[in-house]
């Protein structure tokens, strides 16, 4: 195994406050107002895409190495990429017919999606960013006023990552809310991201959490 350990945390079990705080947001709607351009984005792309089709989500696809693989796998479907980071979209590849990758704001963008009726058939968090330090729990999606926006969008969810302490938390999370789910260990053929690639040729046990 070479020198790229998995996130360092002072965490060693799921935070203590998971079951308190998934418990509000469930009943706590997140009122942030919508950023502008995250506004502008969906409304563009809700012009472009045919939502009485499959929807797959890609929900912080990067550069869109994933959305483009998702969308050769799932021709029948239309794959949207989504990323809040400029420069990682403008370095996207040539994407298939069926799949589009935008910048936007991914907590504005699911409200926004879920308010418009969207249903997902697949929901992929393929770059999870765990913050791993305990006091930044809340910035976790699973900790966040988002999660019950995550789960009303609805669709096959699936998690994946390299720290499986926040895979773990993801499925106390969702057994909260009454869904039965476990760790697994990922096991794949051919990456579907840079991230998957990096870790999996360093020797890294990968995790995944997959409901629906």
């Amino acid at each position: 195994m070479s020198g790229m350990p998995p996130p360092h945390s002072n965490q060693s079990v799921p935070h203590p406050r998971l079951v308190e705080r998934v418990q509000r947001h469930l009943h706590s709607p997140y009122q942030r107002p919508v950023a502008e351009h995250t506004r502008q984005a969906f409304a563009q792309l809700s012009m472009q895409i045919d939502t009485t089709k499959p929807l797959i989500l890609d929900s912080g696809c990067g550069v869109g190495e994933s959305t483009r693989q998702l969308a050769w796998q799932f021709p029948d479907a239309q794959v949207l990429g989504i990323d809040k980071s400029a420069q990682r979209v403008a370095r996207q590849p040539p994407l298939p017919t069926n799949a589009w990758v935008v910048r936007a704001e991914l907590s504005d963008f699911w409200r926004l999606a879920l308010a418009a009726g969207w249903r997902l058939q697949r929901h992929y968090m393929l770059y999870p960013n765990p913050w791993p330090k305990a006091a930044q729990f809340t910035r976790r999606w699973h900790g966040s006023p988002l999660w019950p926006v995550i789960l009303a969008l609805g669709g096959r969810l699936e998690l994946r990552s390299n720290w499986r302490l926040y895979v773990e938390e993801w499925v106390q999370a969702l057994q909260v809310t009454g869904i039965t789910a476990t760790v697994e260990p990922l096991r794949i053929d051919a990456p579907l991201t840079p991230f998957e690639r990096k870790y999996w040729a360093a020797g890294q046990p990968l995790w995944q959490c997959v409901v629906g």
